[in-house]
């Protein structure tokens, strides 16, 4: 397994996407090769233009969502979206050539290592889908637990194709109707079966983990069985630790305060605030005067298109619970609380203005909290800010609330990119388990990550209300 941003991926998923530029690459080569068979004496030339058209596509592919397997599921999606992603390559290559000629192939030699390009992700792709599907390098997993924790681990495996994990053996504190697979599809034991069955199911199946998920752990720990499996290599993880490294979020309702306390994380050294404080003045400085003219624009259109401010300010709750003031683009009639009170955006809000609802698909609403990150009420990435009303509410239903005040609120975060926008009550504690992963790991590699995947979520026009 490989570990990323505490999330752990098969080693496979890399060389699945390696194999898929690959093929790319190969394809301008053996395209090249047969327009202009005499090509050895400039070999280097044709690499670089190779490994050129090799990264726009795999940086098309990837935005167009080619690597997420719940989406590409069936090969007419997989069609439409890879001929969509070729040609946006294209288009971007196009530009690039009229920038810069030398990097051209020829049009010829582009055409056919397209098709042949495609010929080969096809092919590479059956290959890879034959390895999921027979289960090929999955590590074997035992789960003890029928809880919700363990159902929810249960069903992350088995609707991620791609984890990497295989439930080979399910262990189970209680009646045979309460356990995660209510189809008996895996094998099952029990606690009280005794210790001997415990080592021996383990032993002829191949586990190599143990998730322990129990609900309760005082009166039915298998200490003894659990301490021989580990002397004997295997690895014994806590059912909410391997959630939180399957799923990139943290099961809230399930964790206790001891699991928050002894686990790894939490680290907000000095040095790391002020890095991250330094580089967002520099980008939010910079990016102000670059949208300088759209600014102005943006303005001007909303001024004439409904009565009202051009710019909306609401009081939010930042770091440490200090109030400040947010300043977004007015998007929706003049005072629309008047009647309603306090209400979360819906879909096709009726209060949102014609302008309103292109600038909030597209995220310009946000531009203005550019200022904001600059005065140091906000950061580029962290937990979306939310308002009194609804922090007091929320703080009384859902658990570990007020811990998403330990950092600066953020113009993106890991639950924008992950989840997307929430209007209830469910939604807020869905986005918190995952404010609450981003605020025990953030770093300044996983602010790049969530600030690529906020870029291609924009360009999308995904989540917006």
């Amino acid at each position: 397994m490989l570990r990323i941003l505490q999330q752990y991926y098969p080693i496979r998923n890399v060389f699945f996407i390696l194999g898929e530029g690959f093929a790319i690459y190969f394809a301008v080569l053996i395209a090249t090769w047969l327009h202009n068979s005499n090509i050895a004496s400039y070999h280097f030339v044709i690499s670089r233009k190779a490994l050129l058209i090799t990264m726009v596509c795999i940086v098309s592919l990837y935005f167009n969502d080619l690597y997420n397997l719940k989406i590409t599921n069936n090969f007419k999606e997989l069609t439409i979206r890879l001929l969509q992603s070729l040609g946006i390559s294209s288009i971007i290559l196009s530009a690039v050539y009229f920038i810069y000629p030398g990097t051209i192939i020829g049009e010829r030699a582009y055409i056919v290592s397209i098709i042949i390009a495609v010929l080969l992700i096809f092919v590479w792709r059956i290959a890879y889908y034959f390895i999921l599907e027979n289960g090929i390098f999955n590590q074997k997993i035992a789960l003890m637990g029928s809880g919700d924790l363990a159902k929810n681990i249960y069903n992350e495996i088995y609707d991620t194709r791609d984890c990497g994990y295989e439930i080979k053996l399910l262990i189970s504190e209680n009646s045979p109707n309460q356990e995660p697979n209510e189809n008996n599809t895996v094998p099952t034991i029990r606690l009280n079966d005794g210790s001997n069955l415990f080592k021996k199911e383990t032993s002829n199946l191949n586990i190599k983990k143990i998730i322990v998920a129990l609900k309760e752990k005082r009166n039915c720990f298998p200490l003894k069985a659990l301490l021989d499996c580990r002397v004997g290599g295997i690895d014994v993880i806590d059912g909410n630790s391997f959630y939180e490294m399957l799923t990139g979020k943290l099961s809230v309702e399930q964790i206790n305060p001891g699991w928050l306390i002894y686990s790894e994380g939490f680290r907000h050294s000095h040095l790391k605030r002020l890095l991250k404080r330094t580089i967002d003045i520099i980008i939010s400085f910079a990016m102000i005067l670059l949208l300088l003219p759209l600014i102005v624009f943006l303005a001007i259109i909303i001024k004439m298109g409904s009565k009202g401010p051009t710019i909306f300010s609401q009081e939010r709750v930042g770091e440490k619970r200090k109030p400040y003031q947010m300043y977004k683009f007015r998007s929706m009639i003049d005072d629309a609380e008047r009647q309603s009170g306090p209400k979360w955006a819906e879909d096709d809000d009726p209060r949102t203005t014609s302008i309103g609802k292109f600038i909030r698909k597209w995220r310009l609403d946000e531009i203005p909290q550019l200022w904001n990150v600059l005065k140091g009420d906000m950061s580029f990435v962290g937990p979306r800010p939310e308002r009194e009303y609804f922090v007091k509410k929320l703080e009384k239903r859902v658990p570990y609330y007020s811990k998403r005040f330990t950092v600066k609120p953020g113009l993106t975060g890991w639950a924008q990119v992950s989840y997307g926008y929430g209007s209830s009550v469910g939604d807020a504690t869905e986005k918190l388990k995952y404010e609450l992963f981003y605020i025990k790991n953030m770093s300044i590699f996983m602010d790049l990550v969530i600030t690529l995947r906020t870029i291609k979520t924009v360009l999308f026009g995904k989540g917006a209300r």
